[in-house]
């Protein structure tokens, strides 16, 4: 009996230490992924002299809010928020109305055509001009330089995400824009009225890669609008600012104690380089927890079908 006892517990031990290893396990993983983030949040609010002496962990040693102060002090940190706000939120609309609209064309087995400009569309990812034809495009033939709309529309179509949204309505089930159609629906109330709303899962994944994409550029401001500071975006201001402030403290030829008994300013470019991380990160942060139930469901359905 004490054999058959011992036998019949086996499964069951098996089955409670499963979950406790693999709570450890995540636990860890959990660790491991949040720690950088902590840690950058901890020296972004760390005292600048005592942040370059390291050894910070997952709270600031001496607090100070001066690296803040340094970034949020300027006006035109300001400007540039609303700038890198606007640039966002127009591209993203833009971007998912004209997207999805050609991905939609693109899904109808009645339309001839789907097929050449399809393949069209899809040579543009393998096959690109390079970066001097595409400035003198926007720069001499479009004439966008120093204007806002050099921001939106370069940006206003994407291919992967019309691949994305069109893989995704062509599994929805064909019935529903028939029987649209015999009611005597046309093509875009279709559309609007039918597959846009079922695509919300798709839509979101593909709102949250543009968002992201949009708000963390800064290269075409370089490019563009360079000259224009009243077009400057948070992430070109907020990089020109870490410049600046490595450019000023030279931390690789200045001790720790000369520069405290020097007087030195509390924000050095170890303090300003954490609080840009933060500064820039935080909105995609709050924005993304409302997209993360429909980011796992529009990746799977929009990419399963070629």
């Amino acid at each position: 009996m004490t054999v058959l006892n011992r036998k019949k517990r086996k499964p069951q031990d098996r089955d409670i230490v499963f979950p406790i290893v693999n709570g450890l396990i995540l636990c860890v993983l959990m660790f491991v992924t949040l720690f950088p983030v902590i840690n950058t949040v901890a020296i972004s609010f760390n005292d600048g002299i005592d942040a370059v002496r390291g050894g910070i962990g997952l709270w600031p040693r001496v607090f100070s809010v001066e690296a803040y102060k340094s970034l949020l002090s300027d006006k035109l940190t300001y400007n540039a928020f609303g700038i890198s706000v606007a640039r966002t939120v127009i591209t993203t609309v833009l971007n998912l109305f004209f997207t999805s609209m050609l991905a939609f064309a693109l899904s109808r087995k009645e339309y001839i055509f789907r097929k050449f400009i399809t393949l069209a569309v899809v040579l543009t990812m393998y096959v690109n001009a390079g970066l001097i034809p595409n400035f003198l495009l926007i720069h001499r033939t479009l004439k966008l330089s120093k204007t806002f709309w050099v921001y939106i529309i370069p940006t206003m179509f994407s291919c992967f995400n019309m691949i994305v949204i069109r893989t995704y309505i062509i599994g929805l089930p064909e019935a529903l824009a028939e029987s649209a159609r015999i009611d005597g629906a046309n093509d875009l109330r279709i559309f609007w009225q039918i597959i846009f709303p079922l695509c919300t899962p798709v839509l979101a994944t593909v709102a949250l890669f543009v968002a992201v994409g949009s708000w963390n550029q800064w290269f075409d401001t370089q490019l563009y609008c360079g000259s224009k500071k009243y077009l400057h975006t948070l992430q070109y201001l907020l990089k020109m600012k870490l410049a600046t402030s490595m450019n000023t403290t030279n931390m690789a030829n200045t001790s720790v104690d000369a520069l405290a008994n020097a007087g030195a300013t509390k924000s050095t470019p170890v303090t300003v380089r954490c609080a840009i991380t933060v500064v820039s990160a935080l909105p995609i942060l709050l924005v993304y927890p409302f997209l993360q139930r429909y980011f796992v469901t529009g990746m799977v359905l929009g990419g399963v079908k070629g």
